[in-house]
């Protein structure tokens, strides 16, 4: 009896998905939790995993195709069934390729040496599943070994990372052809958002700048400690920000409310978005209640969210709500950027490149590591004054971290 694989079940914020990436084509063999289909959605790529052992008899949904949650995406047979879907020509192939399998169902012990059947047994490995190489079909101790191998590496097949989007195309000097690519639900979610934003919002952006000598010079100093205190959690700058943006929003409630419809809503936490770079687009991650997290949470949460979505393993969960978001174009070499809010927040934090540049200090010209900062808001929610205020606050307390240590 045929199983049947079914889209997942969508959250209510996501309406349908896009088949991604097929892992396996009719007649392929296919274990039971193996990766069989990538189903892409506006915000994350969703694995489905097979729900038992057999073979991929039919593909119901192709590549690019739009599907809704639960709905049929292909069907798995029992091992040796006859594949629906597989092309005319691949047919007698998946056939001749189940014969040998068959056969060594069939014949069972006949064919099965001590030696292997022992081998297969402490693998948790059915005797009867291994294709035998040695004459007459028989399955030899090499068999039984490279059959055991395979099963421990199957794990690790089935938590690859998700196929990357297409890359941009390299094309050789003197070429006139273009090539088109479909832009990932993701890429076009964040570009439809981005427009949204730009077009409801009373969008502004102001500028500052802050001295990260005492940032660099405290970083510098305990790195190394803190890094063996904390099971090798490295420290960076992006906790010191994180943690003087939630001190900010504390004095400046307006900066983490939101607006929705003709009310305003004013949260009494800080959920703290940051804006990380993927292969399939740009994705927010959210530290939530960041105003409880030490200085390690907020740096292992962050490396955490990195590597995630690298990998396309970020959940729906991890990127929803936030309050507040900081992105840090300095990571690619930006000097200065006016970042797009993130709906339905009401500010977002950018950071920048540290440029060594003379500024004067007590009256003398010193050398000193610079970083330009910017907020962009909504004005229709946050005055100017409380903005600059804000962008200022952090300014001091980055300049002088023991200002958040002692709350002043």
């Amino acid at each position: 009896m045929a199983i049947e694989i079914k889209a997942p079940t969508f959250p209510e914020s996501v309406a349908d998905g896009t088949v991604a990436t097929w892992h396996k084509k009719p007649g392929d063999a296919v274990k039971r939790d193996e990766l069989i289909v990538d189903i892409e959605t506006d915000k994350v790529v969703m694995e489905v995993l097979a729900e038992a052992d057999g073979v991929l008899a039919e593909i119901v949904k192709n590549e690019g195709d739009t599907v809704l949650s639960g709905e049929l995406l292909g069907k798995l047979g029992a091992a040796g069934a006859a594949v629906a879907a597989a092309p005319a020509a691949a047919a007698p192939a998946a056939a001749a390729a189940a014969a040998p399998a068959a056969a060594a169902a069939a014949s069972d012990d006949a064919i099965l040496s001590p030696a292997a059947r022992k081998i297969a047994e402490e693998g948790g490995i059915d005797p009867n599943a291994i294709v035998g190489t040695g004459k007459g079909g028989r399955v030899t101790k090499e068999d039984a070994v490279a059959a055991v191998a395979a099963k421990s590496a199957a794990p690790a097949a089935a938590a690859k990372p998700a196929a990357p989007a297409a890359e941009a195309p390299v094309f050789a000097a003197g070429d006139r052809v273009e090539k088109r690519v479909p832009m990932t639900r993701l890429r076009a979610k964040v570009a439809e958002r981005l427009v949204e934003a730009q077009s409801t919002m009373a969008m502004l952006t102001t500028f500052n700048e802050v001295d990260m000598h005492e940032v660099m010079a405290l970083r510098s100093k305990y790195k190394d400690l803190f890094e063996k205190t904390h099971n090798g959690v490295r420290l960076g700058f992006m906790s010191f920000f994180v943690k003087a943006a939630v001190e900010a929003l504390k004095r400046f409630p307006a900066v983490n409310a939101s607006i929705d419809g003709n009310d305003i809503v004013y949260h009494g936490y800080q959920d703290i978005g940051v804006a990380v770079s993927s292969d399939r687009g740009l994705v927010v991650p959210v530290l939530r209640n960041a105003e409880l997290m030490s200085l390690a949470e907020v740096e292992n949460g962050i490396a955490t969210f990195g590597k995630k979505a690298r990998d396309g393993k970020l959940s729906i969960e991890e990127m929803t709500g936030g309050t507040f978001t900081i992105t840090n174009g300095g990571t690619f070499g930006s000097m200065m950027s006016t970042p797009i809010v993130n709906p339905p927040q009401a500010a977002i934090l950018g950071m920048h490149n540290i440029i060594q540049r003379p500024v004067a200090i007590n009256g003398q010209v010193v050398i000193r590591p610079m970083m330009y900062l910017a907020l962009s808001y909504d004005h229709r929610l946050i005055d100017g004054k409380e903005a600059v205020s804000f962008l200022v606050t952090i300014k001091n307390l980055l300049e002088d971290p023991a200002r958040l240590l002692l709350d002043i």
